[in-house]
């Protein structure tokens, strides 16, 4: 038993899959940029990226069993030649679909039809943006890269996004440290970014740094592994554990290996069933109920008001 489990336990919790409600495909880890808080270890030079074999197979899954969310992430996951599919398939089978963007995609010379192209689709935008300062984003996500995404955020704007269509931005803290309040952080975004750049958005999901990958390293370089997880540990809050996301999300990598979530992906956490399980081994009611695998990184999606792909759970 772990020390998440023991939380869970001192607790009288338990965490078992409810109802699937999204579908979350990883789609390789191949990305524009390689931001220290990454959990993927995302960067330019990956070269993991989801065969046409594989993505046929999720996309047959979409059709027969339409999850109510798409949700296509990365890596940047236009970066697949399969984007356009999932974006299509989903969206035919009336599902709604999720385009985890890092906003400086938009801004590459490939890539200057993707507003255009998501609002046509009515694809919700869910946005890198761990700042409304140009200091502390180039800091965490590379020199440049607030200016870019100032820019691609006009261009999503103009295309209808945070009026007639969803852009949800999100928020990483920069360094070891617990989000601030999601609503306060949020009104504060809001104001800043309409009074400097003229941009709307809908919300603010903040979501605590994972203790995985690159960001794991940058902990254990500066001496700081160990107080972070006791800060995770510490702060742990009963009340989020209804709302995790690994209750009602499977993630799929990117040759259809199925994981609780997204982050148990990275750990190599895959489900099993006496062998290891793909997308095409699973239903949705089959899923149900099932024990979800935890680690001591399950601390940050439940320390102070939660963490999840929606932001804090609380």
């Amino acid at each position: 038993m772990n020390s998440f489990e023991d939380r869970l336990a001192v607790n009288r919790l338990t965490l078992k899959r409810g109802p699937l409600q999204t579908l979350q495909v990883n789609v390789g880890r191949k990305c524009n940029q390689a931001c220290r808080h990454c959990h993927v270890d995302a960067a330019p030079w990956r070269t993991e990226m989801m065969p046409e074999s594989v993505a046929r197979r999720v996309g047959a899954w979409i059709r027969e069993h339409r999850p109510l969310t798409v949700d296509i992430t990365g890596g940047a996951p236009e970066l697949s030649e399969h984007f356009r599919y999932f974006v299509e398939t989903a969206r035919e089978c009336g599902c709604h679909v999720i385009d985890r963007n890092n906003l400086t995609i938009i801004e590459t010379e490939a890539f200057a039809w993707l507003p255009e192209y998501l609002a046509a689709h009515e694809v919700e935008v869910v946005a890198s943006l761990p700042c409304y300062s140009a200091e502390n984003v180039n800091a965490q996500r590379g020199d440049g890269v607030f200016d870019k995404s100032i820019r691609a955020l006009k261009k999503l704007n103009a295309a209808g996004y945070g009026t007639r269509l969803p852009l949800n931005l999100v928020y990483n803290p920069l360094g070891p440290k617990l989000p601030g309040p999601q609503a306060e952080l949020e009104a504060d975004y809001k104001e800043a970014l309409s009074r400097d750049f003229g941009i709307v958005f809908n919300k603010l999901f903040t979501i605590t740094n994972q203790p995985i990958a690159r960001f794991a390293e940058d902990l254990r370089r500066q001496g700081q592994w160990n107080a972070y997880l006791e800060l995770l540990a510490n702060s742990f809050n009963p009340a989020t554990v209804e709302g995790l996301m690994c209750r009602s999300t499977i993630s799929i990598g990117w040759m259809g290996e199925v994981f609780d979530c997204d982050f148990n992906q990275m750990l190599g956490m895959q489900l099993r069933n006496g062998k290891p399980l793909h997308l095409w081994d699973v239903t949705p009611t089959g899923l149900e109920n099932g024990e979800i695998q935890t680690g001591v990184h399950c601390h940050a999606c439940t320390a102070g008001c939660g963490s999840s792909c929606t932001g804090a759970l609380r």
